[in-house]
């Protein structure tokens, strides 16, 4: 049952001296804002990065032809190479830990290469296997993807990228089966990709031009040249392994020298997801460290004001103790004082720092395009953990004021002046 007598007396009490009450509660305040303002920001850029990289396969690894960066069997150091549909094959049968291997192609853009009717823009080109949609979701809004028979018969059909379809098409018309114009070749529109990945390989997905690669080796005059080769390991299988086994392949089927590290570039995501989860988990302990140690500055603060609020109530103490109050009835005052006072200071702190939050999603970052960031937001569970953590650092503040209550005895302390 509420005593209202009861929380009156620890109203009274913690208002007697407002000026130190203030200031010993501000530094509950500041340590649970700190906390619930940091933690929404390291949420934000944890889903921002997530985000980011949606959708695309977390155990690919992406490789890529450099010049060479050493002399090799009568090659001289320099030499520009690229590989070959035949190293496709070879790494195919080479390596079965491969799950999908994906050619790739990328092409310039040209001042306005993309038409439609009267309507133009300038939009990288690059060509994909049927296969790549396994690496980085394309999205789909619109139609189909790349496929096989698309690769096989080289058939001069496109995937656009929603920028793409917003800018050549008008409002109402649908781009599925129309003809667009690329560097003075017309491909049939199949596909509209939304995309959500900020990688850009030669250019995000939404805005970019995706088209069969052996049509663009034909009508490119590539040959049988590939500019890089997607990966992914099976279920089981680092990408690692993979990763190193195709650089070694590459190097032995090209006249490349097996120390070259400057002739085959690869990016292994599998390394990056592990980077970014390793940077998160320890955003998130420097966070709660720099929090908690300044909650616990704010809590010894609380401990002190009732050390000092004990020893002025001394005889105060005493009397009740002389007219018989029981150890746990002046444990129970003490407490809750203590209490009061670090939940008020950090139900404050907690309601300002979701305040501050939601203005920064609301106001300041509303406008902001930032490629990694997402809007700041602390979950249910957190605000939950804060207010748990505040009562048990409200208890823990009492402790030692309670026990020096208590070590007062009753004729002592009414004696006292």
């Amino acid at each position: 049952m509420f005593d209202l007598d009861r929380f009156e007396e620890i109203w009274v009490t913690i208002t007697r001296n407002k000026t130190r009450s203030l200031l010993t509660g501000l530094g509950v305040f500041w340590g649970i804002f700190m906390l619930i303002v940091m933690m929404g920001f390291g949420t934000g850029l944890e889903r921002g990065v997530n985000e980011g990289v949606d959708g695309i396969a977390t155990n690919a690894c992406f490789v890529w032809s450099n010049r060479t960066g050493e002399p090799y069997r009568g090659f001289q150091r320099g030499r520009f190479w690229n590989m070959q549909n035949r190293d496709v094959e070879i790494l195919r049968r080479s390596i079965p830990e491969i799950e999908v291997l994906s050619p790739m192609l990328f092409g310039g853009s040209s001042e306005n290469n993309v038409m439609w009717g009267d309507t133009h823009g300038t939009f990288n080109v690059r060509g994909l296997h049927a296969t790549y949609q396994y690496i980085e979701n394309p999205f789909l809004t619109k139609g189909r993807f790349i496929n096989e028979i698309d690769v096989m018969q080289r058939r001069k059909v496109s995937v656009i990228g929603t920028n793409v379809a917003e800018e050549l098409f008008p409002e109402g018309v649908n781009p599925i089966g129309q003809h667009i114009r690329v560097n003075g070749i017309y491909y049939q529109v199949v596909g509209v990709s939304q995309g959500v990945s900020n990688m850009n390989m030669n250019g995000r997905t939404q805005d970019v031009i995706s088209i069969p690669f052996s049509t663009m080796q034909q009508v490119g005059n590539h040959g049988a040249s590939i500019h890089a080769l997607a990966a992914t390991a099976r279920s089981g299988y680092r990408v690692s392994l993979i990763e190193e086994r195709m650089r070694e392949i590459l190097k032995a089927n090209n006249n490349i020298s097996p120390t070259d590290r400057q002739a085959v570039f690869s990016i292994n995501l599998e390394q990056q997801f592990a980077m970014f989860n390793n940077l998160f988990l320890g955003i998130a302990i420097l966070i709660w460290i720099v929090g908690s140690g300044t909650l616990i500055a704010g809590i010894v603060g609380v401990s002190n004001i009732m050390l000092v609020t004990i020893k002025e109530r001394t005889k105060e103490i005493g009397i009740r103790r002389a007219l018989g109050a029981k150890p746990r009835q002046i444990i129970s005052q003490i407490m809750a004082e203590s209490l009061v006072l670090t939940s008020l200071a950090g139900m404050l702190g907690l309601c300002f720092g979701v305040l501050v939050l939601y203005l920064a999603e609301t106001q300041w970052l509303a406008d902001i395009d930032s490629m990694f960031f997402a809007t700041p937001a602390v979950s249910f569970n957190t605000a939950v953990a804060s207010t748990v953590i505040l009562i048990i650092c409200g208890l823990i503040a009492g402790i030692i004021p309670t026990k020096r209550a208590l070590s007062i005895k009753a004729i002592d302390a009414i004696r006292e002046e």
